[in-house]
C-alpha cells in the first residue's frame, strides 16, 4: 500500500513557526509522502514562504505542493516557489514528479487549478475578452493536469494523484454557499482526471466543505483543507499495482 499524507489550506504567517512541524516530524511513522494542497501562506509574501519552508525543510519523506489564491496575493508566486524548493519542497503547475515508493513508482500531477463552476452551471468562453479569459486561464490548468498525468503514465507509474487546490468536483464543496461554488472549482479539472486516469484527487481551497467525493468517471477525490480535516494531515492508502487497483483511497486509518 501507498501511504499519501495530505493537507492544505495550512495559511502559515509569521508568527505560525513550529505549529505543525512536529505532526511532520511523526510523517515517518504514518506515510510515503506528503502532499500540500495550497494556500500554504496567508498573503503569498516571501516571508510567509520562508516560516513554510522552515516547517518542511528536511522532512525525511518527499514533499509535494501546488500554490493556492492566497500564495498569489502579493503578486510573488516565482519567488514563493523558488523559496519552497530551496527547502527541497517539489512545487508542480502544469508537472508531474515521480517518487519511489517499495518498488513503485508513484506519479504525483499538480496544478493549481482555477474557477469556472460545474457542469450545467459553469461559465464559457464567451462574451467580453476577461471572461474569455477566466475559462481559458481554467483550461490551461486542467489542460497541464491532464497531459502531466498522462506522461506519468508512459513513464510507468503504477500510482498516480492529481493535486490541486481548486476543486474537480461540487462534492467536496457540499457546506459551501452555492453562490460561489463557480469561485471554488471547475469541472474540466475533473474532466482531466478522468481523462488520463488517476487512483486519487487532492484538493483543497472549500474551507467549509465536504472531505470525500468522486470524479464521474469513479476517481475518488478529497478535500484535505485544514479546516475540514480538523488536523495536521490526513493519510489515504492507495493500492501500489494498478492490475489490481480498486480505485479507492481508503479511509485514513493514521491521522495526526
Amino acid at each position: 500500500m501507498i501511504r499519501v499524507a495530505a493537507v492544505g489550506d495550512i495559511h502559515m504567517g509569521l508568527d505560525s513557526q513550529g505549529v505543525l512541524r512536529p505532526a511532520f516530524e511523526t510523517l515517518p511513522d504514518c506515510a510515503d509522502l506528503l502532499l500540500l494542497a495550497g494556500d500554504l501562506t496567508r498573503h503569498g509574501t516571501p516571508d510567509e514562504a520562508r516560516v513554510v519552508a522552515r516547517e518542511v525543510a528536511g522532512l525525511p519523506v518527499p514533499v509535494v505542493a501546488v500554490l493556492g489564491n492566497h500564495d498569489h496575493h502579493a503578486e510573488q508566486p516565482e519567488e514563493v516557489t523558488a523559496i519552497l524548493r530551496e527547502a527541497g519542497v517539489r512545487v508542480l503547475e502544469g508537472q508531474g514528479t515521480v517518487i519511489e515508493v517499495g518498488g513503485t513508482r508513484v506519479g504525483v500531477a499538480g496544478t493549481k487549478g482555477f474557477g469556472g463552476g460545474f457542469a450545467g452551471r459553469s461559465g464559457s468562453e464567451f462574451g467580453e475578452p476577461l471572461m474569455k479569459e477566466f475559462i481559458r486561464y481554467t483550461r490551461r490548468c486542467a489542460e497541464g493536469l491532464r497531459t502531466s498525468l498522462a506522461a506519468l503514465a508512459e513513464q510507468g507509474c503504477g500510482t498516480r494523484v492529481a493535486l490541486t487546490h481548486f476543486a474537480p468536483v461540487p462534492d467536496t464543496l457540499a457546506g459551501e454557499p452555492l453562490e460561489i461554488y463557480p469561485f471554488l472549482g471547475s469541472y474540466l479539472l475533473a474532466e482531466a482526471v478522468d481523462a488520463a486516469g488517476a487512483d486519487l484527487a487532492v484538493h483543497g481551497h472549500a474551507h467549509a466543505g465536504t472531505e470525500h467525493g468522486m470524479t464521474s468517471g469513479g476517481v475518488p477525490v478529497r478535500n484535505v483543507a485544514q479546516p475540514v480535516i480538523g488536523k495536521a494531515f490526513h493519510v489515504y492508502h492507495l493500492r501500489g499495482d494498478r492490475s489490481e487497483k480498486s480505485a479507492a483511497a481508503a479511509h485514513s486509518r493514521e491521522e495526526r
